[in-house]
């Protein structure tokens, strides 16, 4: 079967959806605002309105890229933040496939963005990878023999909440305090900035401080990446990937001393592991979501 798929990608603020051919190649792209505060029903309906658009030139299941954690075995959600209120019970694969007359299969975000990557992207040709995405907050997902490693609860990977040295005064987004999360995302540069100077601005806004010379910033900013660059070193050892793909709103502010942490870090018998930045960008999840309804990556291995 050559025709192409639908991958829906479904996060706190927009949900994008795509028509993907066989190679992995955007065709098509609907997006919208996630009308989050408006509750789960009102967020499937706009995704499947903007499946609905590219459906006719599609075959076969959809795939969907969800905030929140996937139960693997149901499609339906575990546990969710309140980017998406309510969205935790919710059962995503089931109540689309209702409104779209179509198979749908579900994983976290994350975890598609690995897909579509490992399919696609800078991890193309590697059965082996470790991604971390370092947005608003701070996910990861592994994949090894070309299949998302989901764990007993679907939430493998996460690496937002290993310890991290420095961020002891910071809190992580489930709460607690001295995760990796709350130094290295865009969300612990803001609370790092707020500690050095006092001011309260995003964690963008650090990062274009920061690259315009702010010494507070680009201290914020040279420690974050510093730690996120040991700590994957260590994972490194740890997961034994092919390489580590780092994406995200503030990879790009992080990279530079994560790299070179990395490289100090990393054990000698690694060494040959890189670290990359993902390329796929905004297209990450629905890439991954139709490599999705192509093949269960959770349960079989294609190599096609």
């Amino acid at each position: 079967m050559t025709a192409p798929v639908v991958g829906i990608d479904i996060g706190g603020t927009k949900t994008a959806v795509a028509l993907v051919d066989r190679a992995g190649r955007v065709l098509e792209r609907r997006e919208a605002p996630t009308p989050a505060r408006s509750g789960p029903e009102a967020v499937l309906d706009t995704a499947a309105r903007l499946a609905t658009d590219l459906l006719g030139a599609a075959a076969g299941p959809v795939g969907v890229g969800t905030a929140g954690t996937v139960d693997p075995a149901t499609g339906g959600i575990r546990y969710a933040t309140d980017s998406l209120p309510g969205w935790a019970g919710t059962p995503v694969a089931d109540a689309l496939a209702s409104r779209l007359g179509r198979g749908v299969r579900v994983v976290n975000d994350v975890n598609a963005a690995a897909l579509g990557e490992c399919w696609a992207g800078a991890g193309r040709d590697r059965a082996h990878v470790l991604l971390v995405a370092v947005g608003t907050g701070l996910g990861g997902a592994v994949v090894r023999n070309s299949r998302i490693e989901a764990g007993a609860r679907g939430a493998a990977g996460e690496v937002g909440h290993l310890p991290a040295p420095g961020a002891e005064r910071l809190r992580c987004g489930c709460g607690r305090y001295g995760h990796l999360e709350a130094i290295a995302s865009g969300s612990g540069l803001a609370a790092s900035y707020s500690i050095e100077t006092g001011t309260r601005v995003t964690g963008r806004i650090v990062a274009d401080r920061a690259a315009a010379g702010d010494d507070a910033a680009q201290r914020v900013v040279e420690r974050a990446g510093t730690v996120l660059g040991a700590t994957l070193a260590g994972l490194v050892a740890l997961l034994d990937p092919e390489a580590v793909l780092v994406t995200g709103g503030a990879a790009g502010a992080l990279l530079p001393a994560a790299s070179v942490a990395y490289s100090a870090e990393v054990p000698a018998g690694w060494a040959d592991v890189p670290l990359l930045p993902a390329t796929l960008g905004a297209d990450a999840v629905v890439v991954g979501a139709a490599r999705l309804a192509i093949y269960r990556p959770d349960i079989e291995r294609t190599d096609g």
